[in-house]
């Protein structure tokens, strides 16, 4: 199935190349305004819709992967989305269903040697312990279960995302923003299709990695999602996944790289009082969104936050970033410098948003919400 994917983004990505070249047109030229983005993800939530909503985006596609869902799974939700969003003219194109090099078994390996991991995504069977959250039905890469929001009734573009994503670049070069909320499977395969992309890009802004989050809540889920960075400050879910992929787009030649790592999350939840306050209009999104309150911290919402208004940053740090990709117990864990101490074989200066004015975000949230 891996060999299957390669060659039809092989394929796509040679297409793509042909068509770079091409003229813009005219009605294109003059969306130029806008500001150009592809969001790609393991799933679809309110952190998209907010991208949709947004006055001045264009948003070119949402692109999907395997992480918390299986590929599949994540494609169903964000044409799902999409429909909510009554938004018909952006395209969903499916990504990556694994990733580069690391496997469930491989995990399992891993967890004997060096005790359990609190999350794992597709690949999750069981809690270690009592957790308040559900646990999603663990199922194979194939199969998709019916969703929560009703199953979609369109189908995903025919091209893979990693195609998608090349030819947008080249075809508005320096004007394409990346927003990463998902492991970085997809990204790094257009890298190494195509070592122009990253710089054709205007920037990527991730939600990933974890430098040193503090329990800023005292509620019962602040106390659980605690859990993952008690221990191991340095590791999260997005970029354990798939740290192969991660440590690529890191080295890549970014104009610009912006890090949401959990740090910041660790001031929010998607409580019920957040959920009821946010969703007091009467719109499509809305009335999805007031069945959502899980108590999740607002991981991806930041990164689509901070893109949307940079403003929103209230503490940040510039770090050269890298990921350990050595089969040991920080296996996916964060690596970052200081200027002047980084091993100099090409990592990236990123940055890295600690803190965000989490008032702020939420009145910037609500009013998205609210748009027709």
């Amino acid at each position: 199935m891996k060999s299957g994917f390669f060659l039809r983004a092989v394929r796509n990505g040679l297409f793509a190349f042909c068509l770079a070249g091409a003229v813009v047109p005219r009605h294109a030229q003059a969306e130029q305004q806008d500001r150009l983005v592809i969001f790609d993800d393991d799933g679809f939530a309110l952190a998209q819709w907010m991208v949709l909503k947004a006055p001045h985006v264009k948003v070119l596609g949402f692109a999907t992967v395997s992480g918390d869902f299986w590929q599949k799974e994540a494609t169903a939700y964000a044409l799902r989305g999409v429909e909510i969003a009554n938004r018909p003219d952006v395209p969903v194109v499916a990504g990556a269903t694994y990733p580069l090099l690391n496997t469930e078994k491989r995990t399992e390996r891993w967890e004997s040697l060096y005790g359990k991991l609190v999350w794992k995504g597709a690949w999750m069977k069981q809690w270690v312990e009592k957790t308040n959250q559900p646990l999603p039905p663990y199922h194979a890469a194939n199969s998709v279960p019916d969703l929560p929001w009703g199953n979609p009734k369109t189908k995903a573009a025919p091209e893979t995302a990693v195609s998608f994503m090349l030819r947008m670049v080249h075809q508005y070069p320096g004007q394409v923003s990346i927003i990463e909320c998902g492991p970085m499977t997809n990204l790094a395969l257009a890298q190494k299709l195509d070592p122009e992309f990253a710089s054709l890009a205007k920037e990527l802004v991730y939600m990933g990695g974890s430098l040193n989050p503090q329990q800023k809540l005292n509620t019962p889920a602040a106390a659980q999602f605690a859990r993952e960075f008690g221990n191991s400050p340095r590791r999260e879910f997005n970029i354990r996944f798939d740290p192969e992929a991660a440590s690529i787009v890191m080295h890549a030649p970014w104009k610009k790289i912006v890090m949401v790592p959990a740090d910041p999350s660790t001031e929010t939840e998607m409580s019920e009082a957040f959920v009821k306050d946010i969703t007091q209009s009467d719109t499509p999104v809305a009335r999805i969104m007031r069945k959502s309150a899980n108590n999740f911290p607002l991981w991806d919402e930041i990164a689509a936050a901070v893109w949307l208004d940079p403003s929103l940053i209230r503490t940040s740090t510039d770090v050269y970033v890298d990921v350990n990709k050595a089969f040991d117990a920080q296996y996916g864990d964060i690596l970052s410098w200081s200027e002047g101490y980084q091993p100099r074989l090409d990592e990236q200066k990123e940055h890295v948003v600690l803190r965000v004015d989490v008032p702020r975000m939420k009145a910037l949230i609500k009013d998205l919400i609210a748009r027709p």
